[in-house]
């Protein structure tokens, strides 16, 4: 079974852990001080997809998700690594740590801290300019890839040229404990140029160009720029934008965000994480504090941004970046049920490009097995284990 994971990286003091707590509601400490975090928190977080229920007229009873005012919030594992200072790929700061932690990662989320308040290591400053912090954190990474690849150069060519071995697939085993399939070696193979079959010919400027490319491929970076509601933030904001055209920058404020899900899970809210705006539930409830913190998000974030960007960030990286799409499967095609009864109980995360088969698999190991066929509950049309699947559909699998 295929588990996704994207993690959370920047500097210490960047505000991944509340970034990680708001997308979660898991515990994580938060602290100013550089290292707070030191093993990797590990929770669900969940990306916002229109329920079909709204489709069939049917109320639905989530199983593995949950639903409000029609949007499923389909469940995959976020993950919050020990900040990353300059020389990580050196060992410095926790650098060894972080960078064997983000091994499974699908994807990285890279959280700065747009308000320039903290410096490169995370102690509280002035003016400090976060285009460094996005710079570093891209070239840390890609000096690791670079390092992991350097070292086991001399295996590939051994492996090519004594044991006759396909190099892709040399390189695509030595990788794999970093999340890198041969899937991901072609495609930089092909990018790059790179003569693999010939690997004693490559140098390092032309293996670094393949690393970089690699990790693109591998572990696509996201920027989240955190802590937009600072003075300084908006300016610093754009600046990235411009100067990292090529890269996906989402303002957002996950102090906000953690704040409105937190007041929801209480009862005093009513709030649908990603909307522009939420609904108080009992005003008595709420003190003159809480009152003038949830007027202040209204006004400052969700009024002049939209959102507090958190939801936006992770919809961003598991359906464009990751390419997924959230499929439901179910027992009884006509009722749209499991078999406790429970109406579109299970959502599941595939790459798009999925079949029936894969959807199968996904669920249990011998539906895959003994897949005969499968149904789309739309059209009620038999369809075969090579159809491929489309965003928000209900599949029934016959085994």
């Amino acid at each position: 079974m295929y588990i996704m994971f994207i993690g959370l990286v920047g500097k210490p003091s960047s505000g991944k852990s509340t970034f990680y707590r708001a997308a979660t509601l898991a515990p994580a400490e938060i602290n100013s001080r550089p290292f707070t975090t030191i093993k990797p928190n590990i929770g669900v977080a969940y990306a916002k997809v229109k329920c079909p229920h709204l489709d069939f007229e049917k109320q639905c009873n989530p199983n593995n998700s949950f639903c409000i005012d029609g949007n499923r919030f389909v469940a995959f594992k976020l993950m919050d690594v020990a900040g990353l200072v300059p020389g990580a790929h050196e060992g410095k700061g926790m650098g060894n740590q972080f960078l064997n932690d983000l091994s499974p990662a699908d994807a990285l989320i890279h959280v700065v801290d747009a308000s320039g308040t903290t410096d490169e290591e995370g102690n509280g400053t002035a003016g400090f300019d976060p285009l460094v912090e996005v710079d570093f954190l891209v070239d840390e990474v890609e000096k690791w890839f670079f390092g992991i690849l350097k070292s086991n150069w001399a295996k590939v060519v051994r492996r090519a040229f004594v044991d006759k071995k396909d190099a892709v697939k040399e390189l695509a085993v030595i990788l794999s404990g970093v999340g890198i399939s041969e899937a991901h070696v072609m495609k930089a193979k092909s990018v790059s140029k790179i003569n693999v079959e010939n690997p004693v010919s490559v140098n390092d400027d032309e293996l670094f160009r393949f690393s970089k490319i690699l990790r693109g491929i591998s572990k696509p970076i996201i920027i989240a720029a955190n802590k937009m509601d600072l003075p300084a933030s908006k300016e610093n904001i754009e600046r990235i934008k411009q100067t990292y055209p090529g890269m996906t920058v989402i303002p957002c404020c996950s102090e906000a965000e953690l704040a409105l899900r937190e007041a929801h899970e209480k009862g005093l809210i009513h709030y649908v994480p990603g909307e522009n705006d939420f609904k108080i539930i009992d005003e008595s409830k709420l003190d003159d504090k809480q009152k003038k913190a949830l007027e202040f998000i209204r006004e400052k974030i969700l009024g002049a941004w939209g959102s507090t960007g958190v939801q936006d960030v992770i919809n961003k990286s598991v359906f464009e970046y990751l390419d997924m799409i959230a499929v439901f499967p179910v027992e009884d095609e006509t009722r749209l049920t499991d078999k406790k009864g429970r109406v579109l109980p299970d959502a599941k995360l595939l790459r798009n490009g999925s079949n029936a088969l894969d959807l199968a698999y996904e669920v249990h190991t011998d539906l895959g097995k003994n897949f005969i066929r499968a149904i789309d509950c739309r059209t009620k049309r038999t369809i075969g284990k090579d159809t491929a699947l489309k965003n928000r559909d209900v599949v029934k699998i016959i085994a």
